[in-house]
């Protein structure tokens, strides 16, 4: 975790949870486990309930998932908060991730994830993309998110660990309040949309491996 990521996470939570002490907020962070660093000290708050969730068990993991595409370990609308960082680009089909977000959000939930537009090649264990504004931006609007803010770090500010190089990319997002009705239709596209992707995803999965046993 380099510190440019830590800075952004940290101005994310004075910015937009400050004044939200005293509520008993749910707060999931995926790809938590500590690789030099986590995001925890900024969300330990007494009336605040933390939780890491990652694929494996590890320093910071309090949920592993089974399914990193179906978190059947959290129910629906129960996250006040999702927050990510360092994490999208290591994860192959990110789209479905997002909905996944979407889902376990409550109703004017938000969302914060930070992931890199540049640097090196760095597979944990695969590294899969980078992220532009607009991408993030459409990335919500995928999974019916609102955008609250949406930019990504230029030029350099002299961090000594070099985590300039990574010029990362922060979204945050928020699910708005909906009507049954409405949320009954986002609902159904979502599941739709799982299906479809998953199925898809799958599918390729299982042909690239065919592939190399051929």
């Amino acid at each position: 975790m380099h510190q440019s990521s830590l800075d952004k996470m940290l101005a994310f939570r004075k910015k937009y949870l400050e004044g939200r002490e005293n509520e008993p907020l749910f707060i999931l962070d995926l790809g938590s486990l500590d690789v030099n660093g986590s995001y925890r000290e900024y969300f330990e708050v007494s009336s605040w309930t933390y939780r890491g969730i990652d694929r494996a068990a590890g320093k910071n993991v309090d949920i592993v998932l089974q399914d990193p595409y179906d978190w059947r370990e959290i129910r629906s609308g129960s996250a006040d908060v999702v927050i990510s960082g360092q994490a999208f680009e290591h994860i192959e089909f990110f789209w479905l991730t997002v909905l996944e977000i979407a889902r376990v959000l409550k109703p004017e939930g938000l969302c914060c994830l930070i992931a890199p537009s540049g640097g090196p090649e760095h597979r944990y264990p695969v590294d899969c993309w980078r992220f532009y504004p607009d991408g993030f931006a459409a990335l919500a609007r995928f999974a019916s998110l609102e955008v609250s803010e949406v930019y990504s770090q230029n030029g350099t500010t002299g961090y000594s660990d070099g985590s300039d190089m990574w010029q990362d990319t922060v979204l945050v997002c928020r699910k708005t309040a909906s009507s049954k009705l409405s949320l009954l239709k986002k609902r159904f596209t979502h599941y739709l949309l799982r299906k479809l992707c998953g199925a898809t995803a799958t599918g390729f999965v299982e042909k690239s491996e065919r592939r190399v046993r051929k």
